[in-house]
């Protein structure tokens, strides 16, 4: 796939999102992508680690609008992205690989929600996370409703879901998004040293480690996630996202 390359790095496996044209926002390609890729790497006998980065300047942009408007009329397409949108939730949550996210620019929607699913995060000083679903009329599903409260705690969460608005590095860091802020020059370096430094370890004891403390998360899946997809799914044709979509449309054609 192209717009979503894995590349082996010894026992690393680095996983790019390829769209940097697009700040790599979701294509069909790049979506059912991460919706198998996470099954593909648990089944690599060679891998022991998982760095998730964007080429270019942004980690992800979300979803696209071209995707948006098919959604809103095309009940089978609607069901395919929200089946792929619960394969990468669950393939992330239950992937054995310690996933570290390099968070090199913007992460918004889905993007946000795939550095929140991620085990270990080290975000560039510039960059910035966002979940502004709300905003364009839908329900965050895809991720923020359960992670999110795990991370900052219900009140902080709701104010970051509700508003949707920007979280620095910096306050990243300080809320528990993320474990450290990082020059942007520096950032993938220091994530696959981390790498190696987890790999280093005794795989058996850090994959159960992993899954043992993933138990609270997959409790959170367990009651929330269901809900909160479809949820989405029925926000994805309702009027409020398809007046949020016109407008954005509307304004990038005034530009």
């Amino acid at each position: 796939m192209t717009d979503l390359v894995v590349t082996a790095v010894g026992p690393v496996r680095l996983v790019e999102l390829n769209r940097p044209a697009q700040m790599n926002a979701m294509s069909d390609e790049l979506h059912a992508g991460l919706a198998s890729v996470w099954a593909d790497l648990a089944a690599d006998p060679e891998a022991r680690v998982v760095v998730l980065t964007g080429r270019g300047r942004a980690f992800s942009a979300g979803g696209n609008l071209d995707t948006m408007t098919r959604v809103q009329r095309d009940s089978a397409f609607r069901e395919q992205q929200v089946d792929e949108a619960r394969r990468i939730i669950n393939g992330m949550v239950r992937c054995p690989l310690p996933v570290i996210a390099a968070v090199n620019g913007p992460a918004v929607g889905l993007g946000c929600s795939l550095a929140l699913l991620s085990d270990l995060v080290l975000i560039a000083d510039d960059a910035y996370v966002a979940d502004p679903h709300v905003q364009v009329g839908l329900v965050a599903g895809d991720g923020g409703a359960y992670v999110l409260p795990l991370l900052v705690g219900l009140p902080r969460a709701k104010e970051l879901l509700f508003l949707g608005e920007r979280v620095s590095a910096q306050d990243a860091v300080r809320l528990g998004i993320a474990n450290r802020a990082v020059p942007k020059d520096k950032l993938l370096d220091e994530a696959m040293d981390l790498a190696g430094r987890l790999a280093a370890q005794p795989a058996q004891a850090l994959r159960e480690t992993k899954r043992a403390v993933n138990r609270h998360l997959e409790q959170a899946l367990d009651t929330v996630m269901e809900p909160a997809l479809l949820a989405e799914r029925d926000t994805m044709h309702g009027p409020d996202h398809i007046a949020a979509v016109e407008r954005i449309i509307a304004s990038r054609g005034r530009r």
